[in-house]
């Protein structure tokens, strides 16, 4: 026992030291550790402390003795004169610290000590870490890649440890043991047996958190990133602001030559990067966050919070992305829906539902025309509109509304829809279309056949649905 507690001094200096845990951290985890087991083995003892003595560098036990007379209890009371002894000022009732022999003490408070001691130092050394790093979540954070646990990815901190997930790692990413990795540090567990520093690959912050490093412009606050969209390993798109008018955010984080955003590609292992221009105006941003296709007009519909992006035909698979990339990134940018149509795809949907808004409302074609052109494509645009919705048409008198909105109220009164309409309709466009084909397929060889350019399109029933909802 005696050797487990002597020159505590030098122990503590050395565990102080290596642990980078202050010494007084120390001294009160020891004693705290030494006090539970002396409890354990003197609890018969009553009030029992503990007391880390700097000068000859020991654990000391105090034992708490009540000053009375007569005495009831040895192990907790003392006499007037014992009390004189220790202190020659004591008088009747006071309490005053016996040191305990260490022979007292026992081998099996030295083993629960130890073990005590050793948890509390884990507590401390976990405790520290804490406090060191708890504040610098959001930041980017640089380790050696050690080893692997059941798919989670463990890196050295220097005086820790870290885990990127397997769920926050990119599967296109591989590292080995020994190879430098940045992660963005999303968070920090203080439960279980250490502080669990969690990092990232995964997360769109990680691509903020970049060009903050790299882009003094960004560092200082001139440039803004406002948002981050990004598909892991593939491709990513920022939208960047300038409050200073002389500086171009999109050239900022693209750097001479392409430098800066060329370094924050590399970092990402080649996912590619598109920087754009954030706008305050919601279509224009949407129209930059399509790029780099080329938008023709952008109709907006608020009430579902989406918009329609007309592009030139040979612009849509460009718009679109491949296996739809572009524009689903553009939408997670923006925050909007966004529908990608071509321009003869509109022509062929305004001509259905203006054809539709004909037949079911029995209106002439001008006024389709008018309607269509305001928004209002189906009958039940036209009946959830109301007759306030409606005056928003320039050019027509109130009675002429409130007779378009009587005719849509009748025409769902009698059962029909603009979606049944609009099947109707492609219906018939298919038929005539394959009547067309079989004319020309009859049509001998060398003649009308062999100057066909029109390519046949199937027309399914589902579209209807679609174009209704439009």
């Amino acid at each position: 026992m005696e050797g487990m507690f002597i020159d505590m001094n030098r122990v503590l200096e050395q565990v102080s030291k290596e642990k980078s845990i202050p010494k007084d951290r120390l001294v009160e985890a020891i004693e705290s550790a030494f006090l539970t087991a002396a409890r354990k083995k003197l609890g018969h003892l009553g009030e029992l402390e503990a007391h880390f003595n700097e000068d000859n560098g020991e654990i000391e036990l105090f034992q708490f003795k009540t000053v009375a007379d007569p005495i009831e209890d040895a192990n907790t009371q003392m006499t007037l004169k014992e009390a004189h002894e220790l202190d020659p000022d004591a008088q009747m009732g006071d309490s005053l610290g016996v040191k305990v022999e260490k022979r007292i003490y026992g081998r099996i408070a030295a083993q629960t000590a130890k073990q005590v001691i050793i948890q509390k130092l884990r507590d401390a050394e976990r405790d520290f870490i804490y406090e060191e790093f708890k504040d610098r979540v959001g930041e980017l954070i640089t380790g050696i890649v050690r080893r692997f646990e059941k798919g989670d990815m463990i890196v050295d901190l220097g005086r820790t440890e870290a885990a990127v997930p397997k769920s926050e790692q990119v599967p296109s990413e591989r590292y080995r043991p020994g190879e430098r990795v940045q992660g963005y540090f999303l968070q920090i567990h203080r439960e279980g047996r250490g502080p669990q520093i969690i990092l990232s690959r995964r997360t769109p912050e990680l691509v903020r958190a970049l060009f903050e490093m790299e882009v003094p412009e960004v560092r200082e606050g001139i440039v803004e990133i406002k948002a981050v969209a990004r598909e892991v390993g593939a491709r990513s798109k920022i939208a960047v602001y300038s409050r200073d008018s002389d500086v171009d955010p999109v050239g900022a984080c693209v750097g001479m030559k392409g430098s800066r955003v060329q370094t924050v590609v590399q970092e990402l292992r080649n996912e590619k990067i598109d920087i754009i221009a954030w706008d305050n105006d919601d279509a224009r941003f949407v129209c930059n966050a399509i790029a780099p296709a080329e938008v023709v007009k952008v109709v907006i519909r608020d009430k579902d919070h989406s918009m329609e992006v007309i592009v030139p035909d040979d612009q849509l698979s460009l718009a679109i992305g491949r296996r739809g990339q572009n524009v689903r990134l553009a939408a997670q940018l923006t925050g909007w829906n966004i529908d990608v149509l071509s321009e003869t795809r509109v022509e062929e949907l305004a001509g259905r539902h203006k054809e539709a808004l004909t037949r079911m409302l029995g209106i002439d074609d001008g006024t389709a025309i008018i309607l269509h052109s305001h928004s209002f494509r189906t009958m039940e645009d036209i009946l959830a509109a109301g007759l306030e919705g409606l005056k928003r048409i320039p050019g027509m008198s109130d009675n002429a509304l409130k007779e378009i909105l009587e005719k849509a109220g009748a025409a769902q009164a009698s059962g029909l829809s603009s979606e049944s309409v609009l099947a109707e309709i492609m219906k018939e466009q298919e038929a005539a279309k394959a009547a067309a084909q079989a004319e020309r397929d009859a049509l001998p060889s060398g003649g009308a056949k062999s100057e066909e350019i029109e390519e046949t399109v199937e027309v399914k029933n589902d579209d209807a649905k679609e174009e209704a909802k439009g």
